[in-house]
């Protein structure tokens, strides 16, 4: 019979992942989301005014159904931008870390050895601006776990091969 042990660990000698430097998401990302967030405010645009052109009872409120719709536009551009500055990642020597959240930080550090499956995507506005999203999955999850977005395209190839390796290396 062994003798069972269950030693209290002092959490203060553990190494602390807000001491890691993190890496911003790339400059060229707030540019995709200003050109993402530029097609929906002309969508929008055009849609207030052909209610405001076809809406006869609006033609009072129209300067405060304008105001309203020029606030709305200028919060959400104001939200994108703290949710651009507040995203950051890091890859360590066995997991990596990802910053994310506008009211309350969120950070997530994923070990390697849970990594199943890395997918590397470019949408059409992310390409224009040479960037890439790395999807990392989990085991057990059946949508990516962790989307870390606004990389640039290369850096992104490398990042996938990187956890391929740390993949390879679990089998």
């Amino acid at each position: 019979m062994t003798d069972f042990t269950n030693e209290k660990i002092d959490t203060s000698l553990l190494p602390r992942y807000e001491a890691v430097p993190l890496t911003p998401l790339h400059p060229n990302y707030w540019k995709e989301l200003l050109v993402a967030r530029g097609l929906l405010i002309l969508a929008s645009t055009i849609a207030v005014v052909l209610v405001l052109v076809f809406v006869e009872d609006l033609i009072d409120y129209r300067w405060f159904v304008v105001g309203g719709f020029g606030f709305l536009i200028v919060l959400m551009l104001l939200i994108t931008r703290i949710v651009y500055l507040k995203k950051a990642y890091a890859f360590r020597n066995h997991d990596l870390i990802f910053r994310s959240g506008i009211i309350a930080t969120n950070t997530m550090v994923i070990p390697y050895n849970r990594v199943q499956h890395v997918a590397l995507h470019e949408g059409w506005i992310a390409r224009f601006f040479g960037l890439a999203k790395i999807e990392i999955f989990t085991a057990g999850g059946v949508s990516s776990d962790l989307e870390i977005p606004g990389i640039a395209k290369e850096e992104a190839e490398n990042i996938k091969q990187l956890l391929m390796g740390k993949i390879q290396k679990q089998l």
